[in-house]
């Protein structure tokens, strides 16, 4: 929403990473909330199966599909977990297909966002 700095920590998911010219990783996330999207099609509900075993809130949350954070691993924004680990774990494969599918059909119909967290 315009603001260089996020308001709370969230978790997010990790859309693809890529090495810069210059060897770095450069990481590629959605965000994750609770606040459904005004547009269905611009968000995923993540099932509250995979909120538990990834060890997340009980509360509904979706991952956003039409705008995603780009940063240089390893970002200054980034917090590890209570356990000293980065990541809550892997989503399935059904969802990660239809999350890339989501993310896709917005990059080609331009409805896709950009903001890079590395300024």
């Amino acid at each position: 929403k315009g603001k260089s700095e996020g308001m709370k920590e969230r978790p997010c998911s990790v859309l693809l990473n890529r090495k810069s010219e210059q060897g770095q990783t450069i990481l590629f996330v959605l965000p994750i909330t609770h606040t459904p999207p005004v547009d269905p099609e611009s968000g995923i509900e993540i099932p509250a199966a995979t909120k538990k075993r990834l060890g997340l809130d009980a509360e509904r949350s979706w991952i956003i599909t039409t705008e995603y954070n780009k940063f240089t691993w390893p970002g200054y924004d980034i917090r590890k977990l209570d356990n000293g680990l980065y990541s809550y774990g892997v989503l399935p494969e059904k969802l990660i297909k239809e999350i890339m599918k989501s993310v896709q059909t917005h990059a080609r119909n331009r409805k896709a966002s950009a903001v890079s967290r590395d300024d």
